[in-house]
């Protein structure tokens, strides 16, 4: 499966996603700026993405855990979602995230 994901200067990386893992993990071994200090426990926001319009109805929704962390992530838009918290699948295949400000 794919990901493709814009950094912070709008650059596009398309990424190997791996069945199980996480888009965090993903983006992280890419070498993407993904802080991920909680190591994916959804215990903080440092891995915030906005999820491309078109991929949100394909995804889980957010756990009370993740809106909670959201609640104290900068910039949240209707789009936005833990990176730890998408699992990767083929389902997800092609889905596109932005890496959101610091």
């Amino acid at each position: 499966m794919k990901i493709i994901a814009t950094d912070r200067v709008g650059a596009e990386h398309v990424l190997d996603g791996r069945d199980g893992w996480s888009v965090m993990e993903i983006l992280r071994d890419a070498g993407l700026p993904i802080t991920a200090e909680c190591g994916g426990a959804c215990a903080c926001a440092t891995c915030h993405v906005y999820v491309d319009e078109e991929w949100l109805g394909k995804l889980s929704p957010k756990s009370d855990a993740e809106t909670d962390m959201l609640d104290m992530a900068l910039a949240v838009e209707a789009n936005s979602r833990l990176s730890c918290q998408i699992t990767c699948s083929d389902a997800l295949d092609g889905l596109k995230v932005t890496i959101a400000p610091e």
